[in-house]
C-alpha cells in the first residue's frame, strides 16, 4: 500500500493505481533505502483526513510497506510561514509490521526546518535569479546565516535534485516540460523542481501544483536534511497540489 497528498487530501494506492512508478537509481546503483533514523512522512494538511486513514490502515511505512497505525504524537512545532507562526503537534505512526516509528508532517514543511517549504522555496527561486543570501534574507525578514544556511543546503546536493526532479517530470508524462538549462548548479536544480511540478499537474489534470509542496512530498520532507542522500527516495509518491 501507498499514499499520495493531492489537493491537500491523503490519495490511497488503490485510489491512484494509474499513477507511473517512480525509482531513482543513483549513478553507483544498488537498490533504494531508507535509514532506520529517517522517521519522517510527508502527509495531508488536513488532520481529520490523516485520522482517518491511519484508522483504514491505508497509510503505508516506507520502510517495509506495513500498515501504519497510531502512535501518540510528537512534540508540539512552530513554522515560520509568510503570515507569521502556526503551532501544531505532529501525528506519530507505527508500522505494525517492522515496529518503526513514524513522525507524520504535513507536506507544507521541511525536516529539521523552521520555516514552511513555501518560504524557503522562495528563497531558493531568487538565489536562483542571482539574489544573494542577504538581499533574500531582508526581503523574507529572516536572519541572513538562515537564509544562507538553506542556499548551503540545496548547493550541496544540486546535481542530485536535478537528477532525481527531472526524472520524476520525465515519468510522468510523454513530453514533459523538460528544464532548461540555467548556468548554475542551485539554478539547475531550482528548474528541475518547476518543471516536475508542471509534469504534475499534467499529468493530475489540475491548475498548478506547488512545486516547492511537491518537493517536501517527494523527499519526504527531507529536500534540505543531512539524512536525505543518494538513494533515498520516497518511493510510494506523495503528491502536493495546489497552493
Amino acid at each position: 500500500m501507498s499514499f499520495f497528498v493531492c489537493d491537500g487530501t491523503v490519495i490511497t494506492s488503490w485510489q491512484a493505481t494509474a499513477l507511473p512508478p517512480f525509482v531513482w537509481q543513483p549513478e553507483t546503483g544498488g537498490p533504494l533505502g531508507w535509514r532506520t533514523e529517517a522517521p519522517v512522512l510527508t502527509v495531508s494538511v488536513d488532520r481529520e483526513d490523516v485520522e482517518r486513514e491511519l484508522v483504514a490502515g491505508r497509510l503505508a511505512c516506507p520502510a517495509c510497506g506495513g500498515m501504519l497505525a497510531r502512535w501518540g504524537r510528537a512534540r508540539e512545532r512552530q513554522v515560520r510561514g509568510r503570515d507569521g507562526v502556526s503551532r501544531f503537534v505532529p501525528r506519530r505512526a507505527r508500522c505494525r509490521g517492522c515496529q518503526r516509528t513514524h513522525v507524520l508532517l504535513p507536506v507544507t514543511c521541511l525536516a529539521r526546518r523552521a520555516d514552511e517549504a513555501g518560504v524557503i522555496g522562495q528563497a531558493l527561486e531568487a538565489k536562483a535569479a542571482g539574489a544573494g543570501h542577504r538581499v533574500i534574507a531582508e526581503v523574507l525578514g529572516r536572519p541572513a546565516s538562515t537564509v544562507r544556511g538553506w542556499l548551503r543546503a540545496l548547493a550541496s546536493r544540486a546535481e542530485q535534485v536535478r537528477s532525481v526532479f527531472t526524472a520524476l517530470a520525465v515519468s510522468l508524462v510523454t513530453d514533459p516540460p523538460l528544464p532548461a538549462a540555467v548556468g548554475s548548479p542551485v539554478g539547475d536544480a531550482v528548474a528541475a523542481v518547476a518543471a516536475a511540478a508542471s509534469a504534475a499537474a499534467q499529468f493530475l489534470v489540475v491548475g498548478e501544483v506547488a512545486r516547492w509542496q511537491l518537493a517536501a512530498a517527494a523527499t519526504c520532507g527531507m529536500l534540505l536534511a543531512p539524512g536525505w542522500v543518494a538513494g533515498m527516495i520516497n518511493t510510494s509518491w506523495p503528491w502536493a497540489a495546489g497552493a
